[in-house]
C-alpha cells in the first residue's frame, strides 16, 4: 500500500487532501485511481487507511476509512552528525528514520569538509528534512525526525544539552562497549534512559579539542570495535546499538 505524508495540522477527518509534492506523486507517477487505498502519515503517531475519493489536477482528495495512533518511543535518540561530504547525509537520514531517530543535528566540526553558511545552510536542512519524510513514507515510520540546520560545534554547545545518556564515538582507544553505560545507567536510576544522544565525528575523528568539549558535556567515549569505520558506518553502527539496548527485555532478576 503506497504512504503519503500530511503534517499534522492537514490532517482532519474524514476528508485529507493531497497537494503539492504529495498529490504530484498520487497523480502522475502512482496514477493511482479513485477507490484506490493509500496510507496517510502525519509524522506525530497517526496514520490513517484512506481511499482515494477524487481527484483535480493539483489536489487529491482521500475519505478516511480508520484511523490508528502509535504511542510515543519510550526513549528519545538524538543523533548529532559530523556532515560528511556529498550526499552521505542524505543516505544516514533515510537510515536513522528506520531506526528510529527522533532528532538528528547536522554538526560542522573543524575536519568537516562542507562549509555552509546563512540561506544554503536552510535550504540544505529543508532538502533533508523532505529526505526524512521520503524515509518515513517508505519505511511506515509513524514518527517524522526533527532535522536542524547545520550547527557549529560552539553553536551546538551555547544552547546548552541535557540528554539521560549521551555516547560519543572515539578513536582514542579509551572508549567503552555501549552496553556497560546502559547497564550502569539502568542501575543506578532503576530504569532505562528516557533520552540518548550519539556523537559521531567526521573522516578523521573529532579534534582532542571538540573531543574535550564534547565530553565535558557528559558525552561517555565509546568503542565500536578494531576497525577503523567510515562516519557514516559508525553511525548507524551506534544507531544500532542504542536501539538493541533500548529495546531489550528487562533482565530476570531470579535467572
Amino acid at each position: 500500500m503506497h504512504r503519503f505524508y500530511l503534517p499534522p495540522a492537514q490532517c482532519r477527518p474524514p476528508l485529507l487532501e493531497l497537494t503539492g509534492r504529495e498529490a504530484h506523486h498520487a497523480r502522475e507517477v502512482l496514477r493511482l485511481d479513485r477507490g484506490a487505498r493509500v496510507t496517510v502519515l502525519d509524522g506525530a503517531g497517526r496514520q490513517f487507511l484512506c481511499q482515494v475519493r477524487d481527484w483535480e489536477r493539483h489536489r487529491v482528495s482521500l475519505a478516511v476509512t480508520s484511523a490508528a495512533a502509535s504511542a510515543a518511543p519510550s526513549a528519545r535518540v538524538t543523533l548529532i552528525q559530523a556532515v560528511p561530504k556529498g550526499k552521505l547525509f542524505e543516505s544516514i537520514i533515510q537510515k536513522a528514520t528506520e531506526l528510529g531517530v527522533a532528532r538528528l543535528i547536522p554538526l560542522l566540526s573543524e575536519r568537516v569538509a562542507t562549509r555552509l553558511d546563512g540561506a544554503p545552510a536552510g535550504d540544505k536542512a529543508g532538502k533533508w528534512r523532505q529526505t526524512a519524510i521520503e524515509a518515513i513514507k517508505q519505511c511506515g515510520q509513524p514518527w517524522l525526525p526533527e532535522v536542524e540546520e547545520p550547527l557549529t560545534l560552539s553553536a551546538l554547545l551555547a544552547r546548552g544539552l541535557s540528554f539521560d545518556l549521551a555516547l560519543v564515538g572515539s578513536l582514542q582507544g579509551d572508549g567503552r562497549h555501549p552496553r556497560l553505560y546502559f547497564q550502569q545507567y539502568q542501575a543506578q536510576h532503576r530504569r532505562p534512559p528516557q533520552s540518548v544522544a550519539a556523537w559521531i565525528g567526521p573522516e578523521g575523528d573529532f579534534t582532542g579539542e571538540e573531543l574535550d568539549l564534547i565530553r565535558a558535556t557528559g558525552a561517555r567515549p565509546i568503542d565500536l570495535g578494531p576497525l577503523v569505520l567510515r562516519s557514516e558506518t559508525a553511525a548507524l553502527c551506534t544507531l544500532a546499538l542504542i536501539n538493541y539496548e533500548l529495546q531489550a527485555p528487562p533482565s530476570d532478576p531470579s535467572s
